[in-house]
């Protein structure tokens, strides 16, 4: 955050670099360390076909794009049973990242992938929808979000915000600190919260009067917590940030938010937007079941914080980040006299 005049520790607040964190009793530390879970799947389905070369072509046809010792080992391999994952096929022996881009091209060259099938970029495989989305995440992202979604590359988010703006996902790929891990949470923050993000859009789309809620998906957490409230802000109550980094007049609450707590907040503000039942109610489902699936056995650092901006109205707002993987979120319900 060049508003306190460096990005790495601006990040560090909700990111919490260099510091202790407060672990909810209930979730082990080494699960909430982990970067990746068992739902990532790295194939996109426009990408399936890779795995559908692999697992179809002849020996022959593979020791066309192959050397001959990696097609007898992917041949013997899925003997026993089918490739199901990139990382699946990476685990036979000799196969690395130039093997996997091999497979790529005898696939596209077979006809298995069109060219909605980006290809591979460190151990993904990339549709062209999930590559520009990537793109524009990038692309638009605060520092602050952006380091959250890098807690494990410090450099490598702070080289994407020294190159950008960027035109193609391979060249993000290729930027300096970011790997498997990093381009993994990069995708999942850009794509697998669109029903979520539906309904955000949703929300902010009813009509504003004296007693409204909006939402955001993708914020600069703290822009909204040290700048809000040009009247008085009567509160602001924090969690999980580092002692140091507790914004100036905050109370800090001794423990982190759950998905409960999320999905409870998410709820009013939800139901104070669709008063007036504006909202289709297929996008408040699909909306709040991509929200569980996100939040699922997940921690938040946050914020709680009222403001107003005159004495005649008053916005309670709430804020949680994951602590792992950055996905954030924030609502604000607004009253007016």
């Amino acid at each position: 955050m060049r508003r306190i005049g460096s990005a790495l520790l601006a990040a560090s607040l909700l990111a919490g670099c260099g510091g202790s964190e407060v672990e909810p009793s209930s979730q082990p530390l080494v699960q909430q360390q982990a970067p990746l879970t068992t739902t990532d799947v790295d194939v996109a389905p426009e990408c399936q076909g890779i795995l559908g070369f692999v697992n179809t072509a002849s020996f022959q046809k593979l020791d066309a794009y192959l050397p001959s010792d990696v097609a007898t080992n992917l041949v013997n391999r899925r003997a026993a049973s089918s490739f199901v994952s990139l990382a699946d096929v990476s685990s036979v022996a000799l196969v690395g990242p130039a093997r996997l881009q091999q497979l790529a091209g005898g696939a596209r060259t077979e006809g298995f992938i069109g060219s909605s099938c980006v290809g591979i970029m460190d151990g993904l495989a990339l549709s062209s929808d999930d590559a520009a989305a990537i793109v524009s995440l990038v692309n638009t992202l605060s520092d602050s979000e952006l380091h959250d979604v890098l807690p494990y590359a410090w450099n490598g988010a702070v080289n994407l915000l020294n190159l950008r703006p960027f035109t193609s996902a391979q060249d993000i790929s290729n930027v300096a600190g970011i790997g498997d891990v990093s381009l993994r949470n990069i995708r999942n923050s850009a794509t697998l919260s669109r029903p979520f993000e539906a309904l955000v859009n949703a929300v902010n789309a009813q009509p504003q009067d004296n007693y409204n809620a909006t939402m955001a998906r993708h914020f600069d957490w703290w822009q909204v917590v040290t700048t809000n409230g040009t009247y008085h802000q009567p509160s602001l109550e924090c969690f999980g940030l580092e002692p140091s980094s507790v914004p100036y007049g905050a109370t800090v609450r001794p423990y982190l938010a759950d998905a409960a707590e999320v999905r409870g907040v998410v709820n009013g503000a939800v139901s104070v937007a669709n008063r007036f039942n504006g909202i289709p109610s297929g996008v408040i489902s699909a909306g709040l079941a991509n929200l569980d699936a996100r939040t699922a056995g997940r921690s938040f650092k946050g914020c709680y914080m009222s403001y107003a901006n005159d004495p005649w109205s008053g916005h309670s707002v709430a804020i949680f980040v994951d602590t792992v993987n950055g996905f954030s979120l924030m609502t604000d319900t607004y009253w007016a006299e």
